[in-house]
């Protein structure tokens, strides 16, 4: 059989540029996905802190337990993303990650292990579930000094923290953080 470099060439031009749409479309789904985090952290961060001023470490719990879901659903809703936080470490028996966040999280926890800024890590996908393209993504959140008043050691608790999350949530496992660790990740889905 002989074989004609013209055609190859062809061939190969005609499967990139049918390859093209589908990588460009992932580009620009990642693009996207990186806006939500962009849109929900910063405003958290604001409640929360407001919160901490006006109620205390307490107080605050309740903008972590209730209205950082309430913000992640009204973005969901805006967007068209479903959104939520998952941890390895959850406090929230809603906040448990399922196998695709589960494996993220895991490779977050090796990159930050290899150096890698925790504020940059991570990770968008196109995968297929039950037949549908999803696109995921997750973005990990780095504990910061604020967060450490309710996640970090329990000797640094802030006071009455270690007490109303115990009656909380018995099965706490979000204690014990230091800085500029993984506490977490914002994580997306889009059904394509």
């Amino acid at each position: 059989m002989q074989r004609h470099p013209q055609c190859c060439m062809a061939v190969m031009a005609c499967l990139s540029a049918l390859a093209l749409p589908a990588y460009a479309n992932e580009a620009q789904l990642l693009e996207e996905a990186r806006t939500i985090p962009q849109k929900m952290q910063p405003k958290l961060l604001e409640v929360l802190q407001g919160e901490i001023l006006k109620t205390g470490h307490v107080g605050a719990i309740a903008v972590c337990r209730d209205k950082a879901p309430q913000m992640a659903k009204a973005l969901s809703e805006q967007t068209g993303w479903a959104i939520r936080r998952v941890s390895l470490k959850n406090r929230n028996p809603k906040a448990v990650p399922d196998t695709w966040e589960q494996a993220v999280l895991h490779d977050f926890e090796r990159r930050l292990a290899a150096g890698e800024d925790p504020m940059k890590i991570d990770k968008g996908e196109l995968v297929s579930i039950d037949g549908q393209k999803v696109y995921r993504y997750m973005k990990a959140l780095p504990t910061q000094d604020l967060c450490l008043d309710c996640h970090g050691k329990t000797s640094s608790l802030a006071p009455g923290v270690e007490a109303m999350l115990k009656e909380l949530y018995p099965d706490d496992k979000a204690t014990g953080y230091g800085g500029k660790q993984i506490r977490g990740a914002i994580t997306a889905r889009k059904p394509l």
